[in-house]
């Protein structure tokens, strides 16, 4: 967790992503992480939005959570806010004051609780899993946004494959993933809100996506479906986490 203060009176951003992105990934550059940026592979990262996310006068408060997979992606990125203080967001400036480690865990088998999506989740039900669905697909081999008509079961199927892949890179290879053991991830959903927001998502090319906000609850029934869950925490949820989408923590737990 990176502890800042703003250095000057500024409006919050809401488009912080592409820029937000783009100090991650310098600070990766030149170590074992950077080749990940240009490929198609899993970035193995997600982190949150500066917050509380609202307007700042100078020397406010603000913090920002970077997870991962890997503990030394982490200290990379660690090192980095610590040899250069200064943390421009697009046009919130920031000063790093102090930067923590911690390790939330979502509890041992039994323990009860609720993940909260803390940035906009995105999931997009691919063109030939719609009829499936029974969902009106327009043509071609674009991807339709969930939405709150499409009902939870595409979302929570593209949620589990998505948990998949990333266990596949990042777990052990003989522990199961999410669609190898029986039960949910969830055992309830309460949808905060959809919106769509413009994100930048390379220098010259801004696509609006179609983002939800969710309240899960779990309760852990086994170390496997603890591992699952924690890596929900550690790489986020859904599609494009390097952009900031799909981060999520824990808001309450306990037995």
């Amino acid at each position: 967790m990176a502890h800042l203060s703003a250095r000057a009176d500024v409006t919050y951003q809401n488009d912080y992503h592409h820029k937000l992105r783009g100090r991650l990934w310098g600070a990766l550059s030149g170590t074992e992480y950077d080749a990940r940026h240009d490929s198609n592979e899993l970035p193995g990262f997600a982190y949150s939005n500066p917050f509380p996310p609202r307007d700042m006068r100078a020397g406010d408060e603000r913090k920002l959570i970077v997870a991962a997979a890997e503990e030394p992606l982490l200290t990379h990125v660690a090192r980095d806010l610590q040899s250069d203080r200064e943390l421009n967001i697009g046009e919130m400036p920031f000063y790093v004051e102090e930067v923590s480690a911690f390790a939330p865990d979502v509890g041992e088998p039994g323990t009860r609780g609720t993940l909260e999506t803390g940035t906009g989740l995105l999931v997009r039900i691919p063109p030939w899993r719609c009829a499936e669905y029974g969902i009106d697909h327009p043509g071609g081999d674009t991807a339709v946004f969930w939405r709150p008509e499409h009902t939870t079961e595409p979302l929570l199927n593209q949620l589990e494959a998505n948990l998949d892949k990333k266990h596949t890179l990042f777990c052990p290879e003989y522990l199961p993933g999410p669609s190898g053991v029986d039960g949910e991830l969830f055992d309830s959903y309460e949808l905060i809100k959809t919106f769509a927001v413009p994100v930048q998502v390379t220098e010259r090319e801004t696509m609006t996506y179609v983002l939800s906000k969710w309240k899960f609850g779990y309760t852990v029934r086994d170390d496997d479906h603890r591992r699952h869950l924690n890596l929900a925490l550690d790489c986020g949820l859904g599609e494009r986490n390097s952009l900031g989408l799909g981060f999520v923590n824990i808001q309450n737990h306990g037995e």
